[in-house]
């Protein structure tokens, strides 16, 4: 019965607050408002999830967060630094990863992260789900960029949301 009445606890608190940033107020009629909608979009979007979302480890998804948008600061200045570098030291490449996550939402989080770093795009979800191809401004090891995707992203990834059986 609770689980009809809050099918995403966690999205329904996501909601609210980013409600609240959007507004950029904090009074008790636009917590209400954010609450509201918080509750009304995951009711009224049930249908639409195709599993139960799973987070085996909720404290390490806070973490891996953290990590990306550190990441993601660093990048932008290594991108305005390759930027204002001329182009002389661009190596745009595209190169495939392989994947070792299997749920769909884990391999969308990986290239929506990859995408959200500044300097590398994901291109192209292969049709069986094992290669995600990313392109890269400035690649000169190709190998290593795609060990740092998969140590850095993909590995946290599977902790968090592909526990072992």
């Amino acid at each position: 019965m609770l689980r009809r009445l809050l099918p995403h606890p966690l999205l329904t608190v996501a909601l609210a607050l980013t409600w609240l940033l959007l507004v950029n107020s904090v009074t008790t009629g636009q917590a209400l408002v954010g609450l509201l909608l918080g509750w009304a979009i995951p009711v009224f979007t049930r249908r639409f999830w195709p599993d139960r979302v799973r987070i085996a480890r909720p404290w390490w998804l806070v973490f891996f967060l953290f990590k990306v948008l550190w990441d993601i600061l660093v990048a932008n200045v290594a991108v305005a630094a390759l930027i204002l570098g001329g182009r002389r030291f661009a190596r745009p490449a595209f190169v495939p990863v392989p994947l070792e996550l299997r749920t769909e939402l884990a391999i969308s989080i990986l290239a929506n992260t990859i995408s959200l770093t500044p300097g590398t795009v994901s291109a192209w979800l292969s049709p069986d789900r094992k290669t995600l191809m990313v392109h890269g401004l400035r690649v000169s090891d190709p190998e290593a960029l795609v060990q740092e995707i998969k140590t850095r992203y993909e590995r946290p990834l599977i902790y968090i949301f592909e526990p072992p059986c």
